[in-house]
């Protein structure tokens, strides 16, 4: 039986947990931070969903499309295959989840740590000695974030993360639509993104925060 499957203790809160037979995160509750997910029962029930934190209120993601993680994918196929080539370590993730502060906890559809940032990664550690940063949500900026816009939601990844991730200091973030064929590369400067190169449907690109880089936009919609 897996922790979710398990109910949690008999004083649970049922304004967050529910007041049914088996517990279940309660969206559009308040309270919530990071250290929630400390718990082994509540980030299993978290894993469950689509969720974020969003100045303590417990959210729910739009639902994750076919085409929206391919285009993620695709590109990082390209980019690792370019970091390979330079002979520089890059670490790739999808999925993950960003501790902009305690209350604030945003999943990204993409994430590249380079071989530069990883020794601050790599010397956290955690009250379980057997996980390390990669076992939890992030707590340092990684080098790039990559958001799939979802129809319907497009503010949420062009305007709202855009603040959220520039008050992180993530250093570039590159936002990416699989229906209208369009990369916006975005690189950090002071507080604030500004446009590192963008491009949409064959168009080849080359962020300039990344010498080197090609970025033929053909192979991120390919199918």
């Amino acid at each position: 039986m897996s922790l979710a499957q398990r109910q949690l203790p008999s004083h649970r809160d049922e304004y967050r947990f529910g007041r049914g037979p088996r517990p279940a995160l309660q969206p559009g509750t308040m309270g919530w931070s990071v250290e929630d997910l400390n718990d082994p029962q509540i980030r299993s029930l978290w894993d469950e969903g689509r969720y974020e934190i969003i100045d303590g209120v417990l959210t729910v993601m739009p639902p994750a499309y076919f085409r929206g993680g391919k285009v993620v994918d695709n590109l990082k196929f390209l980019l690792r295959s370019h970091f390979a080539a330079q002979n520089i370590r890059a670490l790739f993730s999808g999925e993950v989840d960003i501790a902009v502060d305690p209350p604030l906890v945003v999943r990204a559809d993409g994430v590249v740590v380079l071989g530069e940032e990883l020794p601050r990664f790599e010397a956290l550690r955690f009250d379980d000695p057997e996980t390390t940063w990669e076992d939890h949500p992030l707590t340092l900026p990684p080098t790039i974030v990559i958001e799939s816009v979802s129809r319907g939601h497009e503010a949420h990844d062009r305007t709202k993360k855009r603040l959220w991730y520039a008050k992180f200091k993530i250093p570039n973030y590159w936002i990416v639509s699989g229906t209208g064929r369009t990369l916006q590369c975005l690189r950090l400067s002071g507080d604030r993104y500004e446009v590192d190169v963008s491009g949409k449907d064959d168009e080849c690109i080359e962020p300039r925060a990344f010498p080197g880089l090609k970025i033929p936009l053909g192979q991120v919609w390919e199918p």
